[in-house]
This record gives C-alpha cells, sequence and structure tokens, in this order.
C-alpha cells in the first residue's frame, strides 16, 4: 500500500512541476520573446506600445519559474543536487539575464535620457535568458555524468553543438510567441509587422524543431527506441502529425486577418514540443541516468508539501487569470484601454 501512494505521489510532483514549466514557457515565453524582437521594433511609440502590452503581467509570469525550481529541490532534491551543478554556469547566466532585463524595463521609463542603452539591455538580457534556458535544455538531454548519487562531470560538460541549437532554437520560438502576442495585442503598422514576423519565425522554428528532433534522436539508442520502436510509433507519429495540422491551421490563421488565434496555436506548437520532450524522458527527471523515483523526497515530505502546493497552486492561477482579465484588450503607448 505504501509503495503505490509513494509512487503515485511521486508521479503528482512530477506532474506539478512540469505544469509548472508549462505555465512558465506559456506565459513567460512571450514577454522575453518581446525583448529578443526589440531591435527590429521601431524606436518610439512602437517600443512603448510593445512594453506596454507586458507592462501589467511579466513579473508574474516568473512565479512559475520559482515554483519550478523550488519544487525540484524540495520534491526531487538528488535530482536538483545532480542537475544544478552539472547546469551551474546556463543556469546562473539565465538568471543574470533575467535580473537584466527586469532592471532595464524598469529603467527605460524612469531614466529616458538613457534609453536606448536600456532598450539594448533589455533585448540583451532576455535573449541571453532564452538562449541559457535552452542550451541548459540540451546540455541535459545530452546526458550528465552521474557516479553513485552525485554529479562527476565538469563545469563546461553541457556545452555542445546540440545545447547550442536547443539554444538558438528556443529563442527563435520565444520570438514567435511575442510576434504573436503583439499581433493579438496592438494595432496598427506595429500589428502588420509582427503578421509578418510571425510568419518568419514560424518557418524558422519549424525548421529548428525538425533540426532538434532529429538530433535528439542521434543522441543515445533509448531516444530512438522510445519514439521509433513498435508499438510506440503508433503513438508517437502522432506528434508529428499533429505538429503539421498546427502549422498548416496557424499560417492559415495569419492569411485570413486573425488576432487571437495565430498566439494559441503557437502555444498548441510549444505543447507539442513539450510533449514529445515527455516521450523521451519519461519517467526520468535526470535524462537516461536518474527516474523520479530514485529521486523523489520522502513520502511524509511529499505529503506535507503537497498540501501547500494544493492550497498555493489555485491562488497562483487566480491571480494571474484575475491580471489578464483586467488588462484584457488592446494596448497603446499609453496602456490598455
Amino acid at each position: 500500500m505504501n509503495l503505490f501512494a509513494a509512487i503515485d505521489l511521486t508521479v503528482i510532483w512530477a506532474g506539478i512541476i512540469g505544469f509548472a514549466i508549462v505555465a512558465y514557457v506559456v506565459l513567460d515565453g512571450f514577454d522575453l520573446g518581446i525583448g529578443i524582437l526589440f531591435p527590429f521594433i521601431r524606436v518610439g511609440t512602437d517600443r512603448d506600445t510593445a512594453m506596454n502590452s507586458i507592462a501589467p503581467v511579466w513579473d508574474g509570469n516568473e512565479t512559475w519559474l520559482v515554483l519550478g525550481g523550488g519544487g525540484l529541490l524540495a520534491a526531487f532534491p538528488l535530482a536538483y543536487a545532480i542537475i544544478l551543478p552539472a547546469l551551474y554556469i546556463p543556469l546562473m547566466a539565465m538568471l543574470l539575464g533575467l535580473v537584466l532585463r527586469g532592471v532595464a524595463f524598469e529603467f527605460r521609463w524612469r531614466d529616458p535620457a538613457h534609453r536606448a542603452w536600456w532598450d539594448t539591455a533589455f533585448n540583451l538580457g532576455s535573449t541571453l535568458a532564452t538562449f541559457m534556458q535552452g542550451a541548459a535544455l540540451g546540455g541535459l538531454l545530452r546526458g550528465v555524468r552521474v557516479v553513485g548519487r552525485g554529479y562527476a562531470g565538469g563545469a563546461w560538460d553541457w556545452l555542445s553543438g546540440f545545447s547550442l541549437l536547443t539554444g538558438a532554437s528556443l529563442v527563435l520560438g520565444y520570438a514567435l510567441l511575442g510576434a504573436c502576442w503583439l499581433n493579438w495585442k496592438t494595432q496598427g503598422p506595429l500589428q502588420r509587422q509582427m503578421v509578418t514576423y510571425a510568419g518568419r519565425f514560424g518557418i524558422l522554428l519549424l525548421t529548428a524543431i525538425g533540426a532538434v528532433s532529429l538530433a535528439t534522436l542521434g543522441l543515445d539508442g533509448n531516444y530512438a527506441a522510445r519514439w521509433l520502436a513498435f508499438p510506440n510509433v503508433l503513438f508517437t507519429a502522432l506528434v508529428p502529425l499533429a505538429t503539421l495540422v498546427v502549422v498548416v491551421l496557424f499560417y492559415r490563421s495569419l492569411a485570413r486577418g486573425r488576432e487571437v488565434q495565430p498566439f494559441f496555436l503557437a502555444l498548441a506548437l510549444f505543447g507539442l514540443c513539450i510533449a514529445g520532450l515527455g516521450i523521451s524522458i519519461w519517467p526520468d527527471v535526470v535524462p537516461l541516468r536518474v527516474s523520479i523515483w530514485q529521486a523523489a523526497a520522502p513520502l511524509r515530505s511529499q505529503e506535507f508539501m503537497l498540501v501547500g502546493a494544493s492550497v498555493m497552486v489555485p491562488v497562483i492561477l487566480a491571480y494571474t487569470g484575475w491580471a489578464y482579465w483586467v488588462f484584457r484588450g488592446k494596448v497603446g503607448t499609453e496602456g490598455y484601454h
């Protein structure tokens, strides 16, 4: 009985952390994407409008990153102890990028004399944070050296051609989300520009997804077996087929001048990528090295933490939903209207 309870609770906690990661990608991806797109947005009213579109929600979006990292430490301490030293450099660089963009976001309004510098910092911080998130994922998928219950590799083992590819791919993906968000939330020349950029970044991202998918299959035979072995392939083949359908619907919605649909179809594309990631690594928390059950905290600890999570996650969802509802509609240089 206790064994089944531990297994069930461990899976629940894996689901909670997975949900936090998905929520972070959904909610923080587009505002990081706007920072990535900043050099392509006209200086002046267009940049002010783009910033105003995320001003009410951008800092709250990062709540999910804290939940994911804190949840990993609390629910899967062994995985945290292995992943942190393995990915210390990209994770610290990501945090520095987030700090830089946060400071730049605030100071571009309060220090207009140096706004060009703050705009550059906002772009660099957003791009650095995004790239390092993708590179960290690539380093994890490529595999980390584990001896006993600890990381046995070097500080730069995460760095490879594959991790650079995943980092660049995530930059393209977040830029697509940012363009789709501005298509939804703005109007006039900026909106028309973002429709064009959404179409371009969609093609680039689809190419990157294909490259990352093929490269992942070549990293380890276990990845290839999970995707291509029979009868798994009958299920896994649905992911690329669904991706093709979403891409067709995405470009059709852009061609028809839709505003809301392209954003949610872009999110669906991200959702399929996350589903593909789940197929590749489940049930491991450190891919090919440590499963969720091997890394899990004691049952009593998981039970105690679940009480807090069952209260706080709905609260976070409630205030996040309320914020987006209050600031619905189009945005201008003076804010929402």
